[in-house]
């Protein structure tokens, strides 16, 4: 039974993957999107320098880390809250329902895609940023891990998130105007778009219960200088906070999914 719902789920990973580039509005504002706004703020803030005295940055070198956070929230929480309710608008969800297909391989289908998408969104914005824009990359091998762990993390917390939240939506056609606000507000206030410190304390303070922020101050830890590790609000990266954080995210997200994930809605 086990081998069966993980076969089932590996092949659906395919399925997935190969679905979401078919989709020309879903590629553009979840996969190219953060790519997007790198290539703008670099472009716009060329002649401009961030950090401290001594430290400064280029635009791309600054806003580097933002936007592979963004790319964690979009690929992960926006395409999978959309895309689940489409599919329960449409029937989808229903179709599969009869099927021998089991909501846990659905969900590996699911969960592999962003993986996989992630994954290559953010390969590609690291690239462009160290090709096109000279940022340098770290060559310290403990900076790479700490990648590794908070795009494991982020991405698959911000995907449970996602799955949950895809039954506030009434409708397919609904979950658009539903679900993008949410994630426009979080990137604002979560040090994607503005520099974290220069925002009012109680705004800080509302970003920091949501993952986001600590998404993106996961990735400053990686991509930016230790100089700047004294802006944060603690004056620290905060690397365990940051783990438990969106280690309870993703507590929250796999009990939500577990209380409302139903093939069909129950008011529908």
């Amino acid at each position: 039974m086990i081998a069966s719902t993980l076969r089932n789920g590996a092949s659906r990973v395919g399925y997935e993957v190969r679905n979401y580039f078919r989709q020309g509005d879903t590629v553009f504002f979840t996969f190219l999107f953060p790519l997007v706004m790198l290539l703008i703020f670099s472009v716009a803030f060329s002649s401009g320098t961030f950090g401290p005295p001594g430290a400064e940055l280029t635009a791309a070198e600054f806003y580097l880390p933002g936007m592979l956070a963004a790319g964690l929230l979009l690929s992960g929480l926006q395409n999978m809250s959309i895309d689940i309710a489409m599919e329960r608008g449409d029937g989808t969800l229903k179709r599969l329902g009869g099927t021998p297909l089991s909501p846990v391989s659905y969900f590996i289908g699911k969960l592999g895609q962003v993986l996989v998408t992630g994954l290559l969104q953010s390969a590609v914005l690291i690239l462009v940023a160290a090709t096109v824009f000279g940022v340098e990359l770290p060559t310290d091998p403990g900076r790479w891990a700490t990648f590794a762990w908070v795009f494991l993390l982020g991405v698959t917390t911000c995907a449970i998130l996602g799955i949950g939240l895809s039954a506030l939506p009434r409708s397919g056609r609904s979950a658009t105007a539903v679900v993008i606000p949410i994630v426009l507000v979080l990137q604002f206030i979560s040090g994607v778009y503005i520099a974290f410190a220069g925002l009012p304390e109680w705004l800080r303070n509302v970003a920091s219960a949501f993952p986001l922020k600590w998404l993106a101050q996961g990735m400053r830890a990686v991509f930016l200088p230790a100089e700047f590790e004294a802006a944060e609000p603690s004056g620290s990266w905060d690397l365990p906070l940051i783990a438990l954080a969106c280690g309870l995210w993703l507590v929250v997200g796999l009990i939500v999914v577990r209380v409302t994930f139903r093939w069909i809605r129950k008011d529908a």
